[in-house]
């Protein structure tokens, strides 16, 4: 009974956000109440805000859903990998399954999602809130095997980095490039970047 539960709490929780998303990308986000979002999934208000507690987790969630993902990285590594090394390889695994995450990701649902965070300022400053959440759990994860300092402005660094690659890699898509070159171009470029960050 709890496994049916679940399975209908998790239907309710994508109805709303899928209804939210879409309204949100047809109108803009600050222009859609979230009354009419809540009609859009045939739900109460107050059921909403079961869900979410605020109007940017309608949208937000979905980046949610990978806080602290860096820090299970490096707590997870294989024997002998240096916590570096397995963000590296994380990082270039999800460019090469096309991770939304990574910004290499074409699909025209995909762009739009990115474009609608990145053009609404409330959306754009809840994610540096979530960065700085994820910023603290890899330093911590990283103090695990280094001082400190060098925890915090490694963590710092990683995840600015990835910030950049991802950013790039959306706006070249935007732009109309192919996603077999701008991958090319990707991985090159992360390549540097973590080499720049082991020096």
């Amino acid at each position: 009974m709890t496994g049916l539960r679940q399975q209908h709490r998790r239907r309710i929780h994508e109805a709303i956000s899928e209804a939210a998303i879409s309204l949100f990308m047809e109108r803009g986000f600050d222009e859609v109440p979230v009354a009419e979002v809540a009609a859009a999934a045939r739900v109460s208000k107050p059921t909403l805000f079961k869900y979410f507690p605020t109007k940017e987790d309608l949208v937000l969630h979905r980046i949610a859903d990978h806080q602290g993902e860096a820090a299970q990285v490096v707590r997870g590594r294989a024997p002998g990998e240096s916590p570096l090394e397995a963000l590296r390889r994380h990082f270039l695994e999800g460019l090469a399954r096309h991770e939304p995450t990574t910004g290499l990701n074409d699909h025209p649902r995909v762009v739009a999602y990115y474009r609608l965070v990145f053009s609404t300022p409330g959306l754009a400053a809840r994610v540096f809130q979530y960065m700085a959440t994820d910023e603290a759990a890899l330093a911590d994860a990283l103090a695990e095997t280094t001082d400190r300092l060098t925890a915090e402005l490694l963590a710092g660094q990683v995840l600015s980095a990835q910030r950049v690659l991802a950013r790039r890699s959306w706006e070249a898509l935007v732009a109309g490039r192919p996603i077999e070159e701008v991958e090319r171009e990707a991985v090159s470029a992360a390549e540097h970047a973590f080499a720049l960050l082991g020096a």
